[in-house]
This record gives C-alpha cells, sequence and structure tokens, in this order.
C-alpha cells in the first residue's frame, strides 16, 4: 500500500494513459501489473494502479526517492526498448509527470494519513489542471481552499494536491525517447476520494444554484486561472512497495 503525505518529501510520478476500449484498458492494466511486480530500481518506493471507471484509461501513482532515480529508470534499455513501445501500442494519448505532494486532507472522522491501496473502496477522481506556470501558486491555494466546503458534501473523504514539476510523453521514434510537454511548472493534480460513485456524481452534478457560496467563490477562482482541465474516475487495481515481496 502506499500513502500520500507531504512530509514524506518523495517525488511522485503520476503516469496517465488513455485508450479507446475496455479491452485495452485491461491490456493496460495487466502491462501496468507486470511492471510493477518486477520493479527492483533504486531508488523506487511504490507503484498504484488505477483502472480507469467514466473513460478507459489507466494511472500510476509512482513514489520515487528523487529525481536522480527516476531519470535513471528512464535511461535503461528495459524502459526504452520495452515499456515505452508497449504503451505507445495500446494507449492513444501518455502523460508521464513529475509531481510533489503540496498537501493532503481528509475529512475529520478518516485519521491522520490518506492511504491509496486496493484493499480499499474508495471512488477515486484524479484532475489535471494546466495554468500558466505564473499562476501556479495562486492555482493551488485556490484549489487548497475548497477543503473548507469539501468536509460538509456527502460521501467526501480526501482531497491531495500535486504541484506539477514536469510533464512528458513518448516519441514516437522508435528509441524509447521522451519529450517535454508544456513548460515546467504548467500544471495541478487534484487527488480525491469519495466513498461512491453516486456520491461523486452527484457532488459533481450539484446545480450552481445549490452550491454553498464558498464553493462557487472557489471554483471561480479555479476556472480563472487554469487554462484547462481534464479528469476521470478510478479504482485502484494494483499495489506495490519496494518493502512488499510480489504476491505468490
Amino acid at each position: 500500500m502506499a500513502f500520500i503525505s507531504p512530509e514524506d518529501g518523495y517525488l511522485t510520478v503520476i503516469n496517465l494513459f488513455k485508450t479507446d476500449t475496455v479491452e485495452k484498458r485491461e491490456h493496460l492494466v495487466e502491462e501496468m501489473r507486470s511492471v510493477v511486480d518486477t520493479a527492483d530500481f533504486p531508488g523506487w518506493i511504490s507503484s498504484t494502479v488505477h483502472r480507469g471507471q467514466d473513460n478507459p484509461g489507466t494511472l500510476n501513482f509512482i513514489q520515487w526517492r528523487g529525481a536522480a532515480d527516476l531519470e535513471a529508470r528512464y535511461a535503461g534499455d528495459m524502459f526504452k526498448h520495452r515499456t515505452v513501445p508497449v504503451f505507445l501500442e495500446i494507449a492513444t494519448y501518455s502523460r508521464l509527470m513529475q509531481t510533489e505532494v503540496v498537501l493532503s486532507q481528509r475529512h475529520p472522522l478518516l485519521g491522520d494519513v490518506t492511504e491509496i491501496s486496493p484493499g480499499r473502496d474508495d471512488y477515486t477522481v484524479v484532475e489535471v489542471l494546466d495554468v500558466a506556470p505564473e499562476n501556479q501558486g495562486g492555482l493551488i491555494d485556490a484549489v487548497e481552499s475548497a477543503h473548507e466546503w469539501l468536509v460538509d458534501m456527502p460521501g467526501y473523504r480526501s482531497q491531495s494536491v500535486l504541484r506539477g514539476v514536469r510533464a512528458r510523453g513518448p516519441e514516437a521514434d522508435g528509441q524509447g525517447s521522451l519529450k517535454a510537454l508544456g513548460a515546467d511548472n504548467s500544471f495541478v493534480v487534484i487527488y480525491s476520494q469519495w466513498d461512491s460513485k453516486e456520491s461523486y456524481d452527484a457532488f459533481r452534478r450539484q446545480p450552481d444554484d445549490e452550491q454553498p457560496t464558498a464553493r462557487r467563490k472557489t471554483e471561480g477562482k479555479r476556472y480563472a486561472l487554469s487554462v484547462s482541465s481534464d479528469w476521470n474516475t478510478y479504482r485502484v487495481a494494483h499495489s506495490r512497495s519496494a518493502s512488499q515481496p510480489v504476491a505468490a
């Protein structure tokens, strides 16, 4: 299992993949499981595979000791000549995002730590907000303030905010190369947990005139600062940490 905490100081890499069928989504999940279960990289802490719900796709939430360890992984022959080609074949969209956890907040009744694990029943929502680098700090502040009113939303469990550092995607050059996607410090990731799809859908569809004033204020700031928004819902499918053996 993995935990989301700014105190850990990990480099968190969120690998986001989209595809166009449920069958390809399941292929992505299996390929990700294979990578996770054979992971033995210097500086690798944990990987947690998520299965897309509203739209086909997957997300891998990966924790690293630091950027140097990640770059060593990207430079390896296995990554370039096995991992990248496989995901290029299956996915219609790939975004490998380096982030730092800024904060992780939970409903007051749910303890002190945000856990992500297939043993939990969380309905997970991950949203990527693109932003001009100079507005990234202001956007993070706006998103952070949402916790004040989210605690009153039925079904809300947690919200974690991650500052985007750098995003890359695979080059279609046959060499396993990666290319930059946008400028550095130009996105924010929101990782939230809910108790069910029904609760989250009710929250998302709440009419404007029924929303609390604090929510309308927060979302007004968010929309004013962000350039675009991309989101999907997930269930955690698989997780392993460096301290865990592969299950028999």
